[in-house]
């Protein structure tokens, strides 16, 4: 006999199947997504036709995330992407997406909120912004921009170590 418990038909640990009971067990955490949706969209091409080169343009592409607002343990979550080229100066395309999502979020820990929101969340809406990104650039007349995947931890840290540095820099000064 072991002491591990025994696993039901889903995978997980049934405390009832040990003798353990199921009472002050923590229910396992839960993130679904209830909708997803292009927010907002925009695709420029400026210079069409004359934009057309056989130069690679330099391209810049810059993600946020924000969750702009939640009802109960319901959380809407943006992300984000925009993609800038350039060949020299001018402009050969700019791309802008807002793709949102609906989550439900159950069973987190307030301490681990934040992490799941804008850390979790993204990478899961991800590869769908991803694919529309491609495909608007592809539609646009140019071959389509496959993003290269985001380090959404990095993302947050980076988040957190500018909001610890605005605080520190708000804190007064001490005496000399």
């Amino acid at each position: 006999m072991t002491d591990t418990p025994a696993a039901d038909a889903n995978g997980s640990a049934n405390g009832a199947a040990n003798g353990n009971g199921g009472e002050g067990q923590a229910m396992p955490p839960q993130i679904r997504i209830l909708g997803q949706y292009i927010k907002d969209l925009s695709f420029e091409n400026p210079n069409a036709p004359g934009g057309f080169t056989n130069q690679a343009p330099q391209i810049n592409v810059s993600v946020d995330v924000r969750v702009p607002g939640n009802q109960d343990n319901d959380y809407e979550i943006e992300l984000r992407l925009t993609a800038d080229a350039k060949v020299e100066d001018k402009q050969v395309f700019l791309v802008e997406l807002v793709y949102g999502a609906v989550f439900r979020l159950e069973n987190i820990p307030a301490q681990g909120l934040q992490p799941v929101l804008l850390i979790e969340c993204p990478r899961i809406i991800f590869p769908f912004a991803r694919r529309i990104i491609a495909d608007m650039t592809r539609d646009g007349g140019f071959p389509p921009l496959m993003i290269d995947p985001i380090d959404f931890a990095a993302l947050y840290r980076q988040r957190l170590d500018q909001q610890q540095a605005a605080q520190q820099g708000d804190a007064p000064a001490g005496d000399a």
